[in-house]
């Protein structure tokens, strides 16, 4: 069966979102992998390949401080915890899938779909946003795009951050902003 990565991600952005807000406010019984479970279930089907979705959603959820300390200077006049949950889930899956899984994901496609869920579920402006922190990241972290043996390689910047099929595509516009307010739909 065919695997529908764009799924998976809408689920695992979907499962980290509740798991945030959960965490915060003190729910005893938060368990991410009851969570993810839970939203997999209507599109286990359809999605194929639900292990990309648990470790995706295990490895983002790990690594919250880590991603967030990489981004916060990349957007430094919005302080992470101002950030909308939606846009800030966004970009740590970004992130991570930018700077730690360039063996499988190619940069562009990390930054291409985490534009598109910001499109999806964040505010007006969120795709801009991200699209934004991201290209920044990509700058600034110099990830490289390199070809070695039909794997991609990462600079050294990069390996301290903790990207599916290829795609021919750049990345939208770089533009930075997006609504002052955080606010998601």
């Amino acid at each position: 069966m065919a695997s529908n990565r764009h799924l998976g991600r809408v689920i695992v952005l979907q499962s980290l979102y509740e798991y945030e807000l959960r965490t915060l406010a003190k729910d005893p019984d938060v368990n991410l992998d009851i969570v993810v479970a839970k939203n997999i279930e209507p599109y286990e089907k359809a999605l194929g390949d639900t292990e990309f979705v648990y470790n995706l959603a295990r490895n983002v959820a790990k690594n919250f401080e880590t991603l967030d300390e990489v981004l916060a200077p990349l957007a430094p006049e919005w302080p992470i915890a101002s950030i909308a949950a939606i846009d800030r889930n966004v970009l740590r899956m970004g992130l991570y899938e930018l700077s730690e899984c360039r063996d499988s994901i190619p940069p562009k496609v990390a930054i291409n779909e985490a534009v598109e869920l910001a499109k999806e579920f964040g505010s007006e402006n969120s795709s801009r946003f991200v699209n934004g922190v991201l290209g920044t990241a990509y700058k600034k972290l110099d990830i490289k795009e390199e070809e070695n043996n039909g794997k991609q390689t990462k600079n050294k910047a990069a390996s301290k951050a903790s990207a599916e099929e290829s795609a021919n595509e750049a990345p939208a516009e770089e533009t930075a902003g997006g609504a002052k307010d955080g606010s998601s739909k």
